[in-house]
């Protein structure tokens, strides 16, 4: 569904508390991801979850805003039932206790990486289009520079004991990133200029080494 944008998370070794913790599931599906994304139903990045409570381990959305403006239950029968029909899947919800992800738990960009996509492909390139857990504004740096963080440590902050991550692997990208994260529009252009640019590499992958808080405007350092 739609990004959250966050002032503030707990790093945990499954990610950012919270993320990806539900999905809807095609019922009958007998591949090995079964789960419903924007790729099969792209009007899914217009649906916003939000009303984040604690619970005992982390904070998890209780509603759904829909693109008519209607507040469901996450969990509630109207929600599916108009997920279903919209997207033409009958699905229903999962919760996956860690979360489920393509590749790594944390994935990173640089604003300059996405700045020069974007003049690549000729228009000015939403931020979230991206979908990364975390953005670093990294002035200075060349586009995709973040190809050479593999095998580094980031750590964020200046405090002893610092959360960090350890960089996996480049993220190989999909359509995902073609989609207009207001509308669910496609626009190739996005997905045709990285593969120019970068072989479609666009950002990296982390595991996480040391948990705790990350927040806006605190200064991320590479190893």
């Amino acid at each position: 569904m739609a990004g959250t944008p966050l002032p503030s998370a707990h790093l945990g070794l499954h990610g950012i508390a919270g993320d990806r913790r539900f999905a809807f599931r095609r019922v009958g599906d007998p591949s090995g991801f079964p789960f419903l994304t924007a790729g099969k139903f792209p009007a899914l990045l217009t649906y916003q979850p939000f009303g984040n409570v604690e619970s005992a381990a982390e904070p998890l959305p209780t509603h759904v805003r829909t693109p008519s403006g209607a507040e469901l239950a996450l969990r509630s029968d109207e929600l599916r039932d108009e997920i279903a029909q919209r997207s033409g899947h009958d699905v229903e919800l999962m919760m996956l206790r860690h979360g489920i992800f393509d590749d790594g738990v944390v994935s990173l960009i640089g604003t300059t990486t996405i700045a020069a996509i974007g003049r690549e492909a000729g228009l000015e390139l939403d931020r979230r289009c991206m979908r990364a857990n975390v953005l670093l504004e990294t002035e200075g740096l060349g586009a995709f520079g973040e190809d050479d963080w593999v095998g580094a440590t980031i750590v964020f902050g200046d405090d002893a004991g610092a959360p960090a991550i350890g960089i996996t692997m480049r993220d190989e990208r999909c359509a995902m990133m073609n989609m207009d994260p207001d509308s669910g529009q496609q626009d190739p252009r996005v997905m045709k200029a990285v593969v120019r640019m970068n072989g479609n590499y666009a950002g990296v992958y982390a595991t996480v080494l040391r948990a705790g808080a990350i927040s806006v405007g605190q200064t991320a350092y590479l190893a």
